[in-house]
């Protein structure tokens, strides 16, 4: 079930609210594990046992390491833990993808080709073991005590908001919100107005963006011109800003509504000024797992230049990895290993003006996403080279016409503009008013969110474009 569906919008969501609000405190959790159960199982009921085993087995996990008496222990705990979770995302997600290349090996010495297990990937998978993950190597560390309410536990891994999209939270920042939090009217406003943002984000921006990225990229590598291309990965480029920014907003606005602070995951990264700055800003609790779980434990940047340089290259393609079993996700991970190799190298002078350092980023970032977007690397190569002038496809005067109407073309303004902070500034403009009365709140969200929630339920209506890119990652 899609935040955007209107069977969340209009049956779902309310419901669900409207039994929190009148359910005493102790029987809250029950209901949203209650809840998140439906949730997921609207959409993938066949890979519930799945689920429901990952969590059971990570509960034991947890409580096993946290009763380790000695370290040895404690480390064996963490090890089968990690190792279970890791076995469990490989199967569904890579096996397919690994006995391919086993079978592109063997057949250059004529060995018989092994069968693929045709794995269908269950929703949320990456996102459910990589909490799962953490929450076990930070009870092995110590940041965090196991939890022994199997209840708690659940919640925590299954809490629709996070399921299936994100962002990636960490227990101990909400382990204290699991077993108390409050349900009032500031905390509703404020998520409810988040909601609606993260809507609009989906909706008007991204899904408007993303029919004209589609037909872009179902253009044959022929029949591509450099206009053409340049659109295409354009409109792509804030797409998957946009949608997947605008699931983290929906995200973090239902999570507050039901009193939980959830981390940010976005911070305008197309304003960057550097790749760097860049990993800093986009799916920042990606990154922060990463940089956490992985890059750290490797040794950072503590043991000389090439070790530096491997645990980067380690961190970026496990990253594309994560995002897909696919040799265009490698790829797009080495070309950000590889320029942030480059920026520790050739450090960018502060004399550089910021708008050439905003071009470069920019730029690197769009070359970047057409490894992602393509549906294999020919079909990369061939749109790299029609953005580099090296193609001429017929009509392509009319053809872009068509692509580029008005509607693509104010669609593409506001986008420019909303890759700015324009949200912060507007909720500095009307921080005062929240602090007035509830009356006053209630004005000030009607006012300014009530016609963009009517024009977002105009498109949920009407429109049946509504696709989600980190929908199955």
């Amino acid at each position: 079930m899609l935040f955007t569906a209107p069977t969340f919008l209009f049956i779902f969501l309310p419901a669900i609210m409207l039994l929190y609000a009148v359910s005493p405190r102790a029987l809250r959790n029950a209901l949203l594990v209650i809840a998140s159960v439906c949730f997921y199982t609207w959409g993938e009921v066949r890979f519930l046992p799945v689920l429901a085993g990952s969590i059971a087995f990570n509960y034991v996990a947890g409580c096993s390491i946290g009763l380790a008496r000695t370290k040895g222990l404690r480390r064996v705990g963490v090890a089968v833990g990690v190792i279970a979770n890791l076995a469990l995302l490989t199967h569904f997600k890579y096996s397919d993808f690994l006995l391919t290349q086993i079978n592109t090996l063997g057949s250059l010495w004529g060995q018989t080709t092994l069968p693929l297990s045709g794995s269908v990937l269950p929703l949320g998978i990456s996102f459910f073991t990589f909490h799962a993950i953490s929450y076990l190597v930070d009870i092995y560390r110590g940041t965090v005590r196991a939890q022994y309410n199997p209840l708690q536990l659940a919640l925590y891994i299954l809490f629709f908001p996070q399921l299936i999209a994100g962002p990636i939270v960490r227990y101990h920042a909400i382990a204290a919100q699991l077993a108390q939090r409050s349900f009032t009217h500031e905390n509703f406003i404020a998520g409810t107005a988040r909601f609606i943002v993260g809507l609009a984000k989906k909706l008007i921006i991204a899904n408007t963006l993303g029919e004209v990225a589609d037909q872009v990229f179902a253009v044959q590598n022929s029949a591509l011109t450099p206009g053409i291309a340049w659109l295409g990965i354009t409109c792509y480029t804030l797409q998957i800003y946009f949608d997947f920014s605008g699931y983290s907003d929906m995200a973090i606005g239902l999570a507050r509504i039901f009193g939980f602070q959830f981390p940010e995951n976005f911070n305008y990264p197309y304003t960057s000024t550097s790749v760097r700055d860049f990993w800093r800003r986009w799916h920042m609790t990606l990154s922060l797992w990463f940089r956490d779980y992985v890059y750290l434990p490797l040794g950072g940047n503590r043991h000389g230049a090439w070790r530096t340089m491997f645990n980067l290259y380690s961190v970026f393609i496990l990253c594309g990895l994560w995002h897909g079993a696919s040799w265009n996700f490698i790829v797009w991970g080495v070309i950000h290993g590889t320029i942030m190799v480059c920026e520790k190298v050739i450090r960018i002078p502060f004399t550089v003006p910021v708008l050439l350092r905003h071009i470069y980023v920019i730029s690197t970032v769009m070359v970047a996403w057409v490894v992602f977007r393509a549906q294999d690397m020919t079909q990369a190569g061939a749109y790299l080279s029609a953005m580099a002038g090296h193609a001429s496809g017929l009509n392509a005067d009319y053809a872009l016409a068509l692509l580029l109407d008005r509607k693509t073309m104010l669609t593409l303004l506001l986008a420019a503009a909303c890759i700015c902070p324009v949200y912060p500034w507007l909720c500095a403009k009307l921080r005062p008013y929240y602090n007035h009365s509830l009356m006053a709140q209630c004005g000030v969200l009607c006012g300014f969110w009530l016609p963009m929630v009517l024009i977002c339920l105009s498109i949920v209506a009407s429109d049946t474009y509504n696709p989600f890119i980190y929908f199955r990652f």
